[in-house]
């Protein structure tokens, strides 16, 4: 089995779980940006961040023989102070030309506020003017509807953003079709309590279609799984779903999305 680990924070893991990874098939690995658990306090802090994501982890990773992929921003979590997120943004365009940068992400909304509205629009602003991907944060749990349609909203209301380029992740059985009939991707994660299990995401694919979706661990610092998506597909293959079917969920549509940025290379093709 080969699969695609599309949104994985592999800063917060150790090298035993990149080992456990590349046994279990892991071809490719992207890493988000996102919140380190507790606040930064400066752009310097951020800056260190960003260089980790495009210098030094995709250094640990080759070690396993899996291609490293980031994304960058300022994570809704921390969009509250707008000076200092103003300041973290600023910092991004120097990293766009990294080999491993795929885009803007995760933004998104955390509690749904103005401030991070606006913090929102700006990484829209910004991705479309440097012609990158956009993978979106959506909340969790009980503030997860209202802020995905805020943030289909603000994509669709900037007039410039193609929403095939376009992830929105997170999704759940009340936000799937907000998301997918409005031309964006949808991204279902595999995380305990918050998120979805591998069961429960099975049992939302086989009510939905499953041509613009991912799946991902969103593994990090938590409670996570960073085995989730290979556990899924072994969930998929206990109810009978072909080989072809798992392997166009775990490995094709990843590579589909990604693969519109001209950095990410098909890993099943050798150069």
């Amino acid at each position: 089995m080969r699969y695609i680990e599309p949104h994985g924070h592999m800063v917060s893991r150790t090298t035993d779980d990149y080992e456990s990874m590349a046994l279990a098939g892991c071809a490719a690995i992207c890493e988000p940006a996102f919140w380190a658990g507790f606040d930064r306090k400066s752009a310097d802090g951020f800056y260190d961040y960003f260089c980790q994501l495009t210098r030094h982890e995709p250094k640990r990773a080759a070690k396993y023989g899996i291609p490293h992929y980031s994304w960058l921003c300022i994570n809704p979590k921390e969009a509250e102070d707008l000076g200092l997120a103003r300041e973290v943004m600023a910092l991004i365009p120097q990293f766009l030309q990294a080999p491993n940068v795929l885009g803007i992400g995760e933004i998104g909304l955390n509690k749904n506020t103005r401030n991070e509205l606006k913090i929102l629009e700006a990484h829209i602003d910004l991705a479309v003017q440097h012609h990158q991907l956009i993978l979106v944060h959506t909340p969790h749990l009980e503030d997860k509807r209202k802020g995905t349609r805020l943030i289909v909203d603000a994509l669709k209301s900037h007039g410039k953003v193609k929403p095939e380029r376009v992830i929105i992740d997170h999704v759940e059985e009340h936000t799937f079709r907000e998301v997918v009939e409005q031309g964006f991707w949808a991204g279902i994660t595999l995380y305990p309590e918050s998120k979805a299990s591998p069961q429960r995401a099975v049992d939302m694919l086989e009510t939905i279609s499953s041509q613009n979706v991912w799946l991902n661990s969103a593994c990090d610092w938590g409670h996570s799984d960073p085995l989730a998506v290979p556990k899924a597909a072994l969930e998929m293959r206990r109810r009978g779903h072909s080989v072809e079917v798992v392997d166009r969920l775990i490995y094709q549509n990843p590579l589909q999305f990604l693969s519109q940025c001209a950095k990410f290379k098909d890993p099943g093709v050798i150069a």
